[in-house]
C-alpha cells in the first residue's frame, strides 16, 4: 500500500468513516483530487473491507468538456473494475429556475445526487482536501462566520441527523482526504502514472474559491504563514470540537428558557441573564432553529440588543422578534412586506416588482462616458451573477461621501425613509457582501478605477 493510502487509511479510522461491508460511492469528477481519492480509495478497500463503487454527475456546463469528463470518468471505473453510478442534470436551467448562482445551483444538485445515490450504499465518500478546508474556513472567516462557520467541512455528515451526529448507523457523506494536500494528490497520481482531467472553470476567477485559492492563499504562504492552510485547518479542527460541546450543552439548557407554541415562541429573557453572552447567543440561534429559521450573527445581535419594551428585530420570512413582558417572542408578521431576492447576470437586468423598478448591470471599458462614476462597480467584486435584494438588519455599507461605515439601518434613517418603503429598500450582493445600496450608490472601497468595470443603474418601471 502507498504511503499516502496509508495515511488516509489512518484518517478514516481515527474518525471512523467507513466500515467492512459498507457500499462506498466514490464521487469522481474526473479532477486530480476525485481521481486521487479513488485509486486510494481501490488501496485501501482490501484492508476495510468495503464495496467500491463510481458515482459522477455530469453537469452539462462545459459542453462538450463536461461530456468528455464523464468518458474519462465511466473508461476509469470499468479499468478498475467498479460499478458507476452517473447521472446528467442541467445545472443552468436549475440556477434560472431558483435563481441561484451557477456554484450555489451545482452545489445544491450535486448533492440532491449525492442523496439518492444513497438509496443503494452506505457512504458517498467526496474528494475535500485540507486544501479546501482552508479556503472554506479562510471564506466564511472573511464573510463574518463566528465558531460554527470555522468548524468548516466536516469529516461526516448524515443525511438522517445533524452535521455533528455521532452515529455510524445513518448513510453519509464522507470525506476521507481532508488531512491531506493538493500537492500531495499530484504527487501521487503522477507516481502511479495516473491521468486526470483539468477543469477549466477552476481558472475562473469570478469565482471567489478561486481567487482564494489562486491568489489569496498564496500571498498569505509567501508573506504571512508557510503553513497558513494547515493552521486553518487545525483552527477548524477546534472549531468542530467546541460546536460538538456546545451542541450538547444547548440541547440541555434550551428547555429551561424556551417555551415554544403553535405559532412561535418565546425566551425567558430573566433566566438568559443569568448565563453568559455566548450562551446567549447560543440559545438564541436555537430557539430560532426550532422554529426553522437559521440566523446570522448580525441577527443574533439585533435579537439581543432588544431592551425596551415593544422593540423588534426584523428576522426573515415574515418572523420578527419582539420584546415583551420579559420575554423575547419569536412571531411572524403576515401582513408586511415581504424579503425578495433576485439574481443579476453581468451583463443584465431584472425586474424588481416589490420596489417597481429595473436593476441593469453593464460591462464598461475606459473611456466611456456619460454615467455617475459612483455606480461604477470595480468588476473584481463583480461575480457573474450578481444579487438584487432588499437589505438585512445589522447590514453595514460605506457610501462613497462618508468616512466610514455605518448601518444601513442609520443611512436609511437620516434619509427619512421609513416604514415598508425602508425594508424593501434594495440593495445589490455580491455573495454576501453588499457593494451597492439603491441612492448611495457602489461603496466606497470598491469603486472601479480608470473608468472601467460594472455599472449598476436603475429605471423605474412604466
Amino acid at each position: 500500500m502507498h504511503k499516502l493510502a496509508q495515511t488516509v487509511l489512518g484518517y478514516v479510522r481515527k474518525h471512523e468513516l467507513l466500515r467492512a461491508g459498507d457500499r462506498v460511492g466514490a464521487a469522481v469528477s474526473g479532477g486530480a483530487d476525485s481521481v486521487g481519492l479513488l485509486r486510494i480509495l481501490l488501496e485501501m478497500r482490501s484492508e476495510l473491507g468495503i464495496v467500491l463503487f463510481v458515482v459522477h454527475l455530469n453537469h452539462k456546463l462545459r459542453g462538450e468538456e463536461s461530456d468528455a469528463d464523464e468518458g474519462f470518468v465511466r473508461d476509469l471505473a470499468a479499468a478498475h473494475g467498479a460499478e458507476i453510478v452517473c447521472q446528467s442534470r442541467e445545472v443552468s436551467a436549475y440556477a434560472a429556475g431558483k435563481k441561484l448562482s451557477l456554484e450555489a445551483a451545482a452545489r445544491e444538485v450535486r448533492y440532491e445526487f449525492f442523496r439518492e445515490a444513497l438509496g443503494n450504499l452506505d457512504r458517498v465518500a467526496t474528494a475535500h482536501t485540507l486544501d479546501d478546508q482552508a479556503e472554506t474556513v479562510l471564506m466564511k472567516l472573511a464573510r463574518g462566520a463566528g465558531t460554527r462557520g470555522m468548524a468548516g467541512i466536516y469529516p461526516e455528515v448524515s443525511i438522517q441527523h445533524s452535521a455533528l451526529s455521532a452515529s455510524h448507523s445513518a448513510k453519509a457523506i464522507v470525506r476521507p482526504l481532508l488531512g491531506v494536500r493538493r500537492e500531495r494528490l499530484i504527487e501521487y497520481l503522477t507516481e502511479i502514472g495516473q491521468s486526470w482531467r483539468e477543469d477549466s472553470s477552476n481558472q475562473d476567477l469570478r469565482h471567489t474559491r478561486n481567487r482564494v485559492r489562486h491568489g489569496i492563499l498564496p500571498r498569505l504562504e509567501e508573506n504571512v504563514n508557510p503553513a497558513v492552510r494547515e493552521a486553518l485547518a487545525e483552527a477548524a479542527e477546534i472549531a468542530r470540537g467546541e460546536e460538538e460541546y456546545w451542541a450538547r450543552e444547548v440541547t440541555s439548557l434550551l428547555p429551561q428558557v424556551w417555551e415554544g407554541t403553535e405559532s412561535g415562541g418565546s425566551l425567558n429573557w430573566d433566566r438568559m441573564a443569568e448565563v453568559g453572552l455566548a450562551v446567549r447567543r447560543r440559545l438564541v440561534r436555537a430557539a430560532a432553529e426550532a422554529l426553522g429559521l437559521n440566523l446570522e450573527f448580525r441577527q443574533v445581535a439585533e435579537v439581543l440588543d432588544l431592551t425596551a419594551e415593544g422593540e423588534r428585530a426584523s428576522l426573515c420570512a415574515g418572523w420578527v422578534v419582539v420584546r415583551k413582558q420579559g420575554e423575547l417572542r419569536f412571531e411572524v408578521v403576515s401582513d408586511g412586506p415581504s424579503d425578495y431576492r433576485y439574481q443579476l447576470s453581468v451583463p443584465g437586468e431584472v425586474l424588481v416588482p416589490e420596489v417597481g423598478i429595473t436593476v441593469k448591470a453593464l460591462r464598461v471599458k475606459s473611456g466611456g462616458e456619460g454615467y455617475n462614476p459612483e455606480h461604477l462597480l470595480d468588476g473584481n467584486h463583480a461575480h457573474e451573477n450578481l444579487i438584487v435584494r432588499n437589505w438585512h438588519a445589522g447590514e453595514r455599507f460605506w457610501p462613497v461621501h462618508m468616512k466610514e461605515p455605518k448601518k444601513i439601518k442609520e443611512l436609511l434613517q437620516d434619509r427619512h425613509i421609513t416604514g415598508d418603503e425602508k425594508k424593501l429598500w434594495p440593495v445589490v450582493a455580491n455573495a454576501d457582501e453588499v457593494v451597492w445600496v439603491r441612492g448611495m450608490g457602489v461603496r466606497r472601497d470598491l469603486l472601479a478605477r480608470g473608468g472601467a468595470g460594472v455599472l449598476i443603474q436603475i429605471s423605474a418601471i412604466g
